[in-house]
Formats: C-alpha cells, structure tokens, sequence
C-alpha cells in the first residue's frame, strides 16, 4: 500500500509539472483523477494504521490484565517472585511469612490456591472463604483475601470482587498485595460501568505507585478509557 502511494505521489508530481507547461484538458482530466486516487489511498492507509494500533493495544491490555492476575504468588504478596513462564503454573515462593506460617493454614491456603491456578474458581471461592473464616490471624490471611477477589473478577462476579479487594485495602493497609488491590478495584468499578469512581481510582494507583507494575497498568488502563471517550 505504501509503495503504491508513493508511487502515485510521483506520478501526481510528473504530471503537476507538465501542466504548468500545458494546458492540455487529457492533461487536466488525468491529473484529476490521481489526485482522487491518492486521496482515497491516504484515507485507506490512515484508517488501516488506525486499525493496527488499536489492535495492539487491545493485546498489550490483555496481556498485561492476565499477567497481573496470574503472576507468581509469594505470601502477603512479597517480592520475592519467581516469574512465571509463559504456560508454566505458577508456584509458591519461600518466604518468611510462608515459614511462619502453621501447618494447617499453609495447607489449607495451598489447597483453595491450587483450585485457583487449576481453573477451578468457584471451589477456589469457597476454599479462600473457608480459610479466610478459619485463619483469620494467618500471616497468609491478606493474601488468600486477595486471590479470593481475583477469582471471582476471572468469573466475572464484579461487586463480589469489588468487595473482597476492598477487604485487602480497609483490613490490611499494610499488605504488600495493596497496591494490585487498589487496581483491581479500579478494573471492577470500570467493568461495573462506574467510569467516574474508576477513573479516580486508577489515577491515585498511577500516582502512588508508578515504578510499579500496578502502577504501569492503572496508566495503561486510564489511556484506554481516553480512547474509548470515558
């Protein structure tokens, strides 16, 4: 397309100049209908280059919700993560809090996650539940809090995901899973179709914590909703 353009564009050229030497009407006619056709053509690849960002955009977004979501888990949501390969299932991480942790809740915790990684969310829901109602004291509590809103945000249940998110935030200030709280939050007011409330929301989270992978998404989400006139 662009070598066509470009070589209409030569073409237009040519016959400009000879124009200006003669005021023949084949002339004028020809040079008429080029003007037209490179026209039409800049509109075509105008719209096709449209087209092609969106697209990728669209991916990028995708890509980087399901990255969020399925990321390695590390108790209270650490930093110490493994990356997950793409494919791979993602695996716990050692970690303090992890060690500390007793047997039974570790056990359990890692029962309602593996429902959760296996695709299995509405067990998940009612594994992280159990946990949540069994240990609430666990060093493990604010995490299975959180994966508890991701599995219901996978199945689409949004006000129940909204209010598990905002469980983390109002019940664990603290928890390093706060900032992908705070996300979600936005990501579910957005799917609730409250525009206003998740447009506030996601820019503190790109404010608050920009250097951060939460921080990149929010802003990725706001310039979305720019695009879609939100």
């Amino acid at each position: 397309m662009q070598i066509k353009l470009k070589d209409l564009d030569n073409r237009l050229a040519r016959i400009e100049r000879v124009m200006a030497n003669q005021g023949s009407l084949e002339f004028s006619n020809q040079l008429e209908s080029l003007r037209t056709d490179v026209r039409a053509l800049h509109n075509d690849v105008d719209q096709m280059s449209n087209a092609l960002d969106a697209s990728r955009k669209q991916q990028r977004d995708l890509y980087a919700d399901q990255e969020l979501r399925l990321r390695t888990l590390e108790p209270r949501g650490g930093g110490a993560s493994a990356t997950v390969a793409a494919g791979a299932a993602p695996q716990l991480s050692s970690t303090p809090e992890a060690a500390n942790a007793s047997g039974d809740d570790k056990a359990s915790y890692q029962a309602a996650f593996n429902l959760l990684k296996d695709g299995q969310y509405d067990r998940a829901i009612a594994a992280f539940q159990k946990f949540i109602a069994a240990y609430p004291d666990s060093s493990l509590a604010d995490n299975a809090q959180y994966w508890l809103g991701e599995a219901f945000y996978v199945n689409k249940a949004y006000p129940e995901a909204l209010s598990a998110f905002q469980r983390v935030v109002d019940k664990y200030p603290q928890s390093r899973k706060l900032s992908d709280a705070l996300l979600k939050i936005g990501y579910c007011r957005y799917e609730m179709k409250q525009v206003d409330l998740a447009r506030e929301v996601l820019t503190q989270v790109a404010t608050r914590y920009a250097d951060t992978p939460a921080g990149r998404l929010a802003q990725q989400r706001l310039e979305k909703m720019a695009a879609e006139k939100h």
